[in-house]
């Protein structure tokens, strides 16, 4: 079976909207296998040649003075297309992050990332618990994922954090108790194979013999006013 790859990418912006001139000033992204996170990551921060609003920082803390000496988003464009390569990209309200991201991609003059390939944790999470909270702690809350080590948002913080999500959302325990089931089926079966392999025996003989009969009447003689004897 081909291996299936997918990328987990997470954002933080300078605001709401990027047709309004607001900027990417980090990406974080995870490399999940068979929705196995391999370890390999694609992480940068951006300096997004503005102002950062209070607000926003309030929200990751990244503040123009940390963000003074960081790479444009042009230079690192080209690495963050290699490491997304053709795979599915999985975010949270996922249509935030491309457009982010293709806006981006159109100040640098290249092709926009393709909305086929977007996946959004939200519109998963609304189909499975609707009616529910919808958002990335409260999602963490359900599953019981630990996300005590949050206390700003982060771009890779949060992509890690959804990955676990993602796995969740896809059934992630109920696949391990269908493998657990199939493995103990398999044992029953093996079991029930031994057995059926085993040659079959007469049965021995297991009543008293007329030595072991003799002997018992003759305890029997012993003991006085018997409970079986009505007397």
């Amino acid at each position: 079976m081909q291996a299936m790859r997918e990328i987990i990418f997470d954002t933080e912006t300078t605001g709401l909207d990027p047709q309004s001139g607001d900027r990417m000033v980090e990406i974080g992204c995870i490399e999940m296998v068979n929705r196995v996170p391999t370890g390999q990551t694609f992480h940068a921060y951006f300096n997004p040649d503005r102002s950062m609003p209070a607000q926003a920082e309030a929200v990751h803390g990244l503040s123009e003075a940390f963000l003074a000496d960081k790479p444009r988003f042009a230079e690192r464009a080209a690495d963050l297309i290699a490491f997304l390569g053709d795979s599915p990209l999985v975010a949270h309200n996922a249509g935030f992050d491309f457009g982010f991201l293709n806006a981006e991609l159109a100040i640098c003059g290249m092709a926009p990332v393709s909305r086929d390939r977007m996946v959004d944790t939200v519109a998963l999470a609304r189909t499975r618990h609707p009616g529910a909270k919808l958002s990335l702690d409260a999602l963490c809350s359900r599953y019981g994922i630990d996300r005590s080590h949050r206390t700003k948002h982060g771009a890779l913080l949060d992509a890690e954090l959804l990955a676990q999500v993602y796995v969740e959302l896809n059934g992630g325990r109920q696949i391990g108790l269908e493998l657990a089931a199939d493995s103990q089926a398999s044992l029953v079966t093996t079991f029930v194979s031994v057995r059926r392999e085993r040659p079959s025996r007469p049965a021995r003989p297991h009543g008293p013999s007329e030595a072991e009969q003799a002997a018992h009447a003759e305890f029997l003689k012993t003991i006085k006013s018997p409970l079986w004897s009505g007397q």
